[in-house]
């Protein structure tokens, strides 16, 4: 047991000395996801303010400081407390032999950077895709991620608004998805982190585009929008939709759907009025079986 405790501190105050250098500038550029996140934000809510799809909408639109509290708890606080969960695991899943490399079933360490970034990209992507799936189709995962279709008007900062537990179902598939890649160790990994925030950001923001023939390819606001879609086809109850950074998987699925390009729909689902409207009491929801 004391391993574990003694894996738990060391990775919890890591994260949260990393993060507070993060702050203060005092790590490099390009991996401060700190301020990182900042500017990609305010970047895209600028294209909000100037080229609006929407332009009813308010620039602080509903739920907009709600939002943005939900990007700095997911992305730095949860994952400090939750960084020292995972080390524990590790030191586990050592104990009976497994680790980064023993699940490999592929050597991508003889191909260029590039080529491991992009098929890690790839890969990264796809396992997402599946995962959100997942979440739509079973109801013990959809109580959860209720929390983000709860977006009543769409903004940069809904792309973050997410239950906590929803990071305990993606990061250990993420991470078995990179199990799988041997080799894959490129410092300029950051590349791939910082494509992800930007493209998701983009998919919730308030503006129309979707990349002319590369929207088969990459995921747009326009699609993305029907994915929160409070109507939905009769045989397409659970969702449509589904790419976090590429549209591609639905195409090829046939989960894609984009009847019109208004931008005026409904968004929500159901039953949306009973999520609790204060961050708190949205953190426990989702526990019991008939929220």
């Amino acid at each position: 047991m004391e391993k574990y405790l003694e894996a738990f501190k060391n990775a919890f105050l890591g994260t949260l000395d990393w993060t507070w250098k993060s702050i203060l500038f005092e790590v490099p550029w390009y991996t401060n996801y700190f301020w990182g996140l900042v500017v990609i934000s305010l970047l895209v809510w600028f294209l909000e303010i100037i080229v609006p799809w929407r332009k009813e909408q308010s620039i602080f639109r509903k739920d907009f400081w709600l939002d943005g509290f939900y990007m700095f708890f997911n992305f730095f606080i949860f994952a400090i407390v939750i960084g020292g969960v995972y080390s524990m695991l590790e030191v586990a899943f050592k104990s009976f032999g497994v680790t980064m490399s023993s699940l490999a079933i592929i050597d991508i360490s003889s191909i260029p950077t590039w080529g491991q970034l992009l098929l890690f990209f790839i890969v990264l992507d796809f396992v997402q895709w599946l995962t959100h799936v997942m979440l739509h189709r079973f109801s013990i995962l959809w109580r959860f991620h209720k929390v983000h279709h709860s977006v009543k008007e769409m903004g940069f900062a809904a792309h973050l608004r997410y239950h906590w537990m929803e990071n305990i179902f993606y990061k250990p598939l993420k991470v078995f998805a990179v199990m799988l890649l041997g080799g894959f160790e490129p410092e300029q990994a950051y590349i791939v982190h910082f494509m992800a925030i930007t493209i998701g950001h983009l998919n919730h923001a308030n503006v129309k585009f979707s990349y002319g023939p590369l929207k088969y390819v990459f995921n747009n606001p326009v699609m993305h929008l029907y994915h929160h879609a409070y109507a939905l086809p009769k045989k397409r109850m659970y969702g449509v939709n589904f790419g976090i950074s590429l549209s591609l998987w639905d195409y090829l699925f046939k989960t894609n759907y984009i009847p019109e390009t208004s931008g005026t729909i409904e968004l929500g689902y159901s039953d949306d009025d009973k999520m609790p409207k204060s961050f708190f009491k949205q953190l426990v929801y989702g526990f019991k079986k008939n929220q």
